[in-house]
């Protein structure tokens, strides 16, 4: 993973002592709330329901055991013995103090962290396929392509107020594992005829109250111009992106109203004046970021593994286990696990600083001292020999962590919501639980598959519930709380955004609605291979919504 050089040490801890100073400005009451809060906001410092809320930035997903473990001593320092993270690939505390902040931010330097541009009308922490370097099925490491935006973007003078905030997403494979399609900006790596490797260029997807997906701009890029052509792509935004209104601000509402084709004539107009100058990357410059994503030292291992055939015979929940949350490794002998943070009945996406702590530990002695952190808010080690499974499953049971749920219906994303929010209408961690709950039978979850459950709390859809086979969206109605249904929607290389069924359910009705989509699936699914979105697309809204309707 990439460590930081003299530079970037030296301006982190700048910025940490400069905000050090911004905050006991705030506290001694030389600068009001409405002075303060531009400040606090490059820092990652939200101002919620009910405390601060500190965003740390996880670049594309990567994280040391070490720095897993300072996350771990943060939470039991600084807030309530947990950390909550996010499908951005960042971590969030929910209960620091503000005088606390430049403390934390003091702490996660010392392990190369910080939380800038985690916030504001900037270019935020890009986001990147959790299996990054690893995958069977990779056309190239996006890791080392989200570092170089990364340097690019950090402070970038022209665009750290951008008419609104700009996200984006990275996957290095045909199988999109980062949502490219619902980011400002997404980037599918491919390569030419010669076998050079480049970029399929999306512009304009968003979710929020106005859900849109991506167009595509340009089949190929090459990845010496990468740098230039997102340059180009920012200029335009900027210069006439809207800043008048809020709602209207993001890159696709300026793509849709533009035109795709349009839009793509003014990007290429651009970038015709800066292709070749002083953004074009050197092969030497790609060559030395990609040295900080080497290979581990693999052991040669043969890919079958008769120990692990027996362990997932001898033993049923272990063997559920793998299915669900286990998937193929571009070495042989070698596997990827997903630990997911979805217990039954439990919040998604939490994790204790107890379990942070050991998962560090796993991370050292059974892979490379490598975490990632998944789109879908759980935790992945990308490294594991296949001989050693069953032992790493054992310890995760004893913390807590061996749900064998991954891609499962209660593998639900979810956001704060009102518990925590205060831009939200309704609860989201609630409804989570208890639909979870009522899946909590682990024959069952296996039977019915993959299904993607996301559950948003308001319309800023942070939970991405608009590309969830279920979607789940809380609405208030005159102080109550519903949920707004929408099926269909898909967040991979063949994004959907889904189709809403109709009235809302109240919170009462919510988990049964989903039990009866569910039973909806299962009637009418073709065999037991065909998935929920295939369904779905193959039969359409109507008999789920007669069902539903007819039933609640």
């Amino acid at each position: 993973m990439y460590r930081y050089d003299e530079f970037d040490h030296t301006f982190v801890t700048q910025r940490v002592e400069q905000f050090r100073e911004q905050v006991a400005r705030r506290i001694s009451g030389e600068l009001s709330e409405d002075e303060f809060k531009p400040l606090r906001l490059m820092n990652g410092l939200y101002l919620q329901l009910h405390a601060y809320m500190l965003r740390v930035a996880i670049p594309y997903g990567t994280l040391s055991a070490r720095q897993l473990r300072q996350l771990a001593y943060v939470a039991r320092r600084y807030d309530r013995g947990y950390g909550h993270f996010t499908t951005r690939q960042n971590i969030q505390f929910n209960w620091p103090t503000l005088s606390d902040a430049p403390d934390i931010l003091a702490d996660l330097a010392a392990v190369e962290m910080h939380a800038i541009q985690t916030s504001g009308n900037c270019i935020r922490n890009t986001t990147a396929d959790a299996t990054a370097g690893v995958a069977a099925d990779e056309v190239a490491d996006s890791r080392i392509y989200c570092e170089i935006i990364r340097q690019w973007s950090t402070l970038h003078p022209e665009f750290s107020f951008l008419p609104r905030k700009f996200k984006i997403a990275v996957t290095g494979s045909g199988r999109d594992r980062a949502v490219t399609a619902a980011h400002d900006i997404g980037l599918r790596m491919k390569r030419d005829a010669d076998g050079n490797p480049g970029f399929e260029v999306l512009v304009g997807g968003g979710q929020g109250r106005t859900p849109v997906l991506a167009a595509k701009i340009r089949d190929f890029l090459p990845e010496q111009h990468l740098l230039s052509y997102l340059e180009a792509i920012l200029r335009v935004y900027n210069q006439l992106g809207r800043r008048d209104n809020i709602y209207k601000a993001r890159i696709k509402i300026l793509v849709r109203e533009t035109g795709a084709a349009e839009f793509a004539r003014l990007v290429e107009e651009e970038w015709a004046h800066i292709r070749d100058g002083e953004l074009r990357l050197p092969a030497d410059e790609i060559n030395r970021i990609r040295g900080y994503f080497a290979p581990p030292p693999y052991q040669s291992l043969d890919d079958a593994c008769p120990e692990l055939a027996a362990q997932r015979a001898g033993n049923r929940a272990f063997d559920a286990w793998v299915r669900s949350n286990v998937e193929p490794h571009k070495r042989p002998g070698y596997a990827i696990a997903t630990i997911s943070l979805k217990p039954h009945g439990g919040i998604p996406g939490d994790a204790s600083a107890e379990q942070m702590e050991a998962v560090a530990d796993l991370a050292d002695r059974y892979g490379f001292g490598e975490i990632r952190v998944t789109y879908k808010q759980n935790l992945l080690l990308p490294d594991l020999c296949k001989h050693d499974l069953f032992a790493v499953w054992q310890a995760l049971v004893a913390a807590g962590l061996a749900t064998a749920n991954s891609h499962r219906l209660s593998d639900i994303i979810a956001c704060p919501g009102l518990d925590y929010c205060n831009l939200a209408n309704a609860r989201s961690i609630p409804i989570a639980q208890v639909i979870s709950t009522r899946f909590a039978d682990l024959e069952r979850e296996q039977a019915v598959g993959n299904v993607t459950v996301n559950i948003s709390g308001c319309i800023n859809a942070c939970a991405h519930h608009h590309v969830a086979n279920i979607g789940i969206l809380g609405v208030d109605k005159k102080g109550k709380e519903f949920y707004q249904v929408t099926l269909g929607g898909a967040a991979d290389e063949n994004a959907a955004i889904g189709d809403i069924v109709g009235p809302a359910f109240d919170e009462e009705q919510i988990a049964g609605a989903v039990e009866t989509v569910v039973d909806v699936y299962l009637a009418e699914r073709r065999d037991a291979d065909e998935s929920f979105i295939d369904t779905y697309r193959r039969i359409g809204l109507k008999p789920f919504k007669e069902k539903l309707y007819a039933a609640h």
